[in-house]
């Protein structure tokens, strides 16, 4: 596996990390076995780059996390982690807390449940409104500076934010969704990351299984599915943007490779700063995507482009409902 650095100041990890997220919330119900199984499946494969939030399953991530890494070489592991985001017990999300104190604790709970002394890139969620991101970032400095955490990241942020966090604290990388059918990064905030050194972790970059080759029209989803209520994937929509899909797997079919993977490697063709975050959830789905590793020429990427032109997607990534919540860069 090769590897990437992230951002000027960050951690050397692997070209490909892997999403946490779906083992344990949002897209239905998963295996806990097998999820565990992915997870050593990637760490054998030289995946390093294992990305999880402290809300993801309510702490069931993180625990499942520290399970997978039970006799394992902590050190061989980077673990990002996102806090930050309030969510009531029927998971329903409530904001975000960014507070200094509310750092601290929500720190110090993610270190008992992961079972390490350590995280190696820490970063809210989404940014509270009610806290200056200098204040945010200066909470996260002195916990470097302690040691409880060795890097400083953030999500889903703007170009303007990206550089009022850089004045504070070297940041490492900016985790943000970012896929060919999600590109809206490119105009301001990718420019501003390269400039500032640093770093993307692409998240949804099968823009949450729509570019992965595997889905149909008729799929039923589950209640505890986020993506039966998401724009992208409802009627009209969901035909337009599975025929963009359509119209990539015949460039992959006639590469030799599948959907997923001509679109991961898109991703990863787009610079050295950006590492992509695949969210398999299985040892077969794992598989495919570490077959991403493409040698994409300056044509193929022409051609990707004609077939998934940047703008092209139908719908908006998140629910009306969700978008204050997630999606800070509507």
């Amino acid at each position: 596996m090769h590897t990437r650095t992230l951002g000027r100041t960050g951690p050397a990890v692997s070209a490909l990390g892997l999403g946490l997220m779906g083992m344990s919330d949002l897209y239905g119900p998963a295996d806990e076995t097998e999820s565990v199984a992915t997870i050593h499946a990637a760490l054998d494969s030289g995946v390093t780059l294992l990305d999880t939030g402290d809300f993801y399953g309510m702490g069931h991530n993180e625990m499942l996390l520290r399970d997978a890494l039970r006799g394992r070489n902590r050190d061989k592991a980077v673990i990002s982690v996102k806090f930050g985001a309030l969510r009531g017990p029927d998971g329903a999300w409530l904001g975000n807390d960014s507070r200094p104190e509310a750092v601290k604790t929500f720190l110090a709970y993610s270190l008992r449940r992961l079972g390490t002394d350590h995280i190696d890139v820490y970063r809210p969620a989404r940014l509270d409104p009610a806290v200056p991101v200098e204040d945010q970032v200066g909470a996260l400095a002195e916990l470097v500076r302690a040691g409880y955490i060795r890097h400083i990241g953030l999500s889903e942020v703007g170009a303007g934010t990206l550089r009022r966090a850089a004045a504070v604290h070297p940041i490492s990388d900016l985790q943000i969704e970012y896929s060919l059918l999600s590109r809206g990064i490119e105009a301001d905030i990718l420019p501003a990351a390269r400039e500032l050194g640093i770093g993307v972790t692409a998240y949804g970059v099968l823009s949450r299984g729509l570019l992965s080759g595997h889905w149909t029209p008729s799929r039923e989803l589950t209640a505890g599915d986020f993506r039966g209520h998401s724009p992208r994937f409802q009627g009209e929509n969901l035909e337009h943007n599975l025929a963009l899909t359509d119209a990539l797997g015949k460039l992959a079919a006639g590469k030799g490779v599948t959907t997923a993977q001509l679109a991961i490697g898109w991703v990863a063709a787009q610079g050295a700063d950006i590492v992509p975050l695949v969210g398999a959830r299985t040892r077969a789905r794992l598989a495919e995507s570490l077959g991403a590793d493409l040698a994409l020429t300056p044509a193929d990427l022409a051609e990707i482009e004609a077939a998934v032109p940047a703008g092209a997607a139908s719908g908006d990534r998140y629910a009306a409902a969700l978008l204050d919540h997630l999606d800070s860069e509507k």
